[in-house]
Formats: structure tokens, sequence, C-alpha cells
């Protein structure tokens, strides 16, 4: 049951970085060094410093990797909100042709 569930965990992780990938592909050019980098790292700390942690034998090792993990998902967190503000997300917003994760995301950022 346990495995099942960091499976089930580890599966939402990836389906999140990649997610976060994807809708940065349209951020603004000049943002590339800026929100976009920094975005696309703290989405990906998240499931590799869970991997990480997970890999880890001693538990006091593997709930700091948590913490850590648990942080970069803050992190990514905000910058979708800055993304959001600064409208970054806008035509993701109004394309009804998008996929339906994209709207998902950006209408449910608060309860992520």
């Amino acid at each position: 049951m346990e495995q099942r569930f960091h499976e089930n965990l580890k599966i939402k992780m990836d389906e999140f970085v990649h997610l976060v990938y994807r809708i940065s592909k349209n951020f603004p050019k000049d943002e590339l060094y800026g929100v976009t980098s920094q975005l696309r790292r703290s989405a990906l700390s998240v499931i590799l410093n869970y991997i990480e942690g997970y890999a880890r034998i001693k538990s006091k090792v593997y709930r700091n990797f948590l913490e850590i993990s648990y942080g970069s998902l803050k992190e990514a967190k905000y910058l979708l909100h800055f993304s959001l503000k600064e409208n970054y997300l806008i035509d993701l917003l109004r394309n009804k042709n998008r996929n339906e994760n994209f709207r998902f995301l950006a209408k449910n950022l608060i309860e992520f």
C-alpha cells in the first residue's frame, strides 16, 4: 500500500513538471533566464528531491528532502501566481482549444 502511494505521488509530480514545461514555452522570451528558468527549476526540483529523499535509508535525511521538495513546490506555486498576474498565462485562459490541463492549472492555482 505504501509503495502504491509513493508511485502515485511520483506520477502526480511528473505530470506537474511536464505541465509547467509546456505552459512556460509560451512565456515572454525576455523571461527565458528569469521567471521561465526559475519556474522550471523549482518544478523539477519538486520531484527530484522527493526521489532522492525516498532513496535514502535514514528517516531524518528522507524528511529533510521532503521539506526541500515542499519548499520547491511553494516556490513554483508563487511563480505561477506571479506569471498569472503578469499575464503570461492569459493566452491559456482565453484559448478554448488548449489542453484541459492548462485551464485547470490556471483556474485552480490556489488549491495546489
